[in-house]
């Protein structure tokens, strides 16, 4: 059967618009091809702009790397419909992603126990609130998300002492005081494929930044968490409010208390840094084969 694999005009193979770390597209479909070809299958990457008619003759496909999905939420939700109308099975489905796309989702996951970095969400934001967020967190550094982003795009940090009284976001954000062991420490993820872990890794940002992806320099190496880091990760897919998704990444830092804290639970697109766990592509083709049988 085919499979297809979701892309944008920056991770598509031959695309002249292709993005810096367009080579973890490459690693991803690297791991998993050769695991689907093994049990019979065809892995085609198609971007998610494309007709939905082409996906006519696909019998799954993975929404993989369309990382500039944030620029047009709607459109990219529409689309995804249209691949499902098609007939296709997709994952992970239209619902989860639309859950997923905007990250007041992590409002959901904390009522139902989910442990967060304290946060203040805004429609308007402006200095204003990066005032307010400093004395609500008794904090001096507050880092301010897009509530619809990924990969950093568009984030920013703001201290104290020289907060731009003129700032301003043009779309609805999130702000959280700034955790000192993102740098200190690094950030882990968790990746788990049919709800069972694939493998961990702790990210690191570049000396002098706090972001840890590699288009900023950040660097990642596999470890073997600790009982207690698992079954923090392990929780979080426990409250995901639908069926088990096909891959997830949970993304968490360590609180003051020693605890790990929710950031993220990326269920639409994220990197599953296959480098890091030599299992992800055996365990992504039996978790498809499941699916079409």
């Amino acid at each position: 059967m085919k499979i297809g694999f979701l892309t944008c005009p920056g991770t598509h193979p031959g695309s002249p618009t292709r993005r810096e770390d367009a080579y973890e597209h490459d690693f991803q479909v690297d791991a998993i091809r050769p695991e689907l070809e093994k049990l019979g299958h065809h892995l085609v990457e198609i971007d998610w702009r494309a007709p939905a008619e082409t996906f006519a003759d696909i019998a799954l496909a993975v929404v993989g790397t369309p990382w500039d999905y944030q620029d047009d939420e709607p459109a990219f939700l529409a689309a995804l419909h249209g691949i499902e109308q098609a007939g296709c099975q997709l994952c992970n489905p239209t619902q989860v992603v639309r859950w997923n796309s905007r990250k007041t989702y992590l409002r959901d996951l904390e009522a139902r126990g989910a442990q967060l970095i304290p946060t203040i969400w805004v429609d308007d934001p402006s200095a204003d609130d990066i005032t307010n967020a400093f004395g609500t967190f008794a904090c001096d550094q507050i880092v301010a998300k897009r509530q619809v982003g990924a990969g950093a795009q568009g984030q920013s940090i703001h201290s104290r002492r020289t907060s731009d009284p003129q700032w301003r976001m043009d779309r609805p954000a999130m702000l959280q005081p700034f955790l000192p062991s993102v740098v200190e420490e690094g950030e882990y993820s968790f990746l788990f494929i049919d709800s069972e872990l694939s493998h961990a890794l702790l990210k690191r940002p570049i000396a002098g930044d706090y972001r840890v992806q590699s288009l900023y320099g950040g660097t990642e190496v596999a470890i073997t968490p600790s009982a207690a880091d698992l079954a923090a990760a392990q929780s979080i897919m426990m409250a995901l409010p639908f069926p088990t998704p096909l891959y997830a990444r949970i993304d968490m830092v360590r609180g003051d208390d020693g605890a790990l804290l929710l950031m993220e639970a990326e269920l639409i697109e994220p990197y599953l840094y296959p480098l890091q766990g030599p299992k992800l592509g055996p365990m992504m083709a039996a978790a498809i084969a499941r699916r079409l049988a």
